[in-house]
């Protein structure tokens, strides 16, 4: 399986063609560190999540991971950036039964809705919003 981030990243574009959210990997979205530019930006971390299912009988079929991500957005002003991470909550939260790059994503929930992080040494409001998932091969 890849990274959730990866799944995620590949998910939200492909949300984007549809919906107009508007983020593009490597333009506007990133993975694992966000850079300088543009001023507009989406950051996907992945974050601590629980430990993958144990099954005590040594069967590894159908194994369940329970990662967590953690997506930053980087806006020039607050309003703005707290709505497109509000629209990115709107895009992930709740998506269940969903195959990714061929993981099966049974579950998304947001466990934390856009919160002002910090504002960067260039005047940019910073949010973060956290989501737990369940995923299996």
């Amino acid at each position: 399986m890849n990274a959730p981030s990866e799944d995620i990243k590949d998910y939200l574009e492909a949300y984007g063609e549809s919906s107009g959210l508007g983020l593009d990997y490597a333009d506007t979205l990133f993975i694992g560190k966000e850079p300088e530019k543009p001023m507009t930006c989406a950051t996907i971390f992945d974050t601590a999540g629980f430990p993958p299912q144990l099954l005590l009988d040594g069967d590894e079929a159908d194994v369940y991971e329970y990662p967590n991500i953690q997506i930053r957005v980087r806006h020039k002003t607050y309003l703005e950036g707290w709505e497109l991470l509000q629209s990115i909550v709107i895009a992930l939260h709740g998506v269940n039964h969903t195959t990714v790059n061929g993981t099966l994503y049974t579950l998304i929930r947001c466990t934390s809705g856009p919160t002002l992080l910090d504002w960067d040494d260039n005047g940019r409001a910073r949010f973060i919003a956290n989501f737990n998932i369940q995923r299996t091969e």
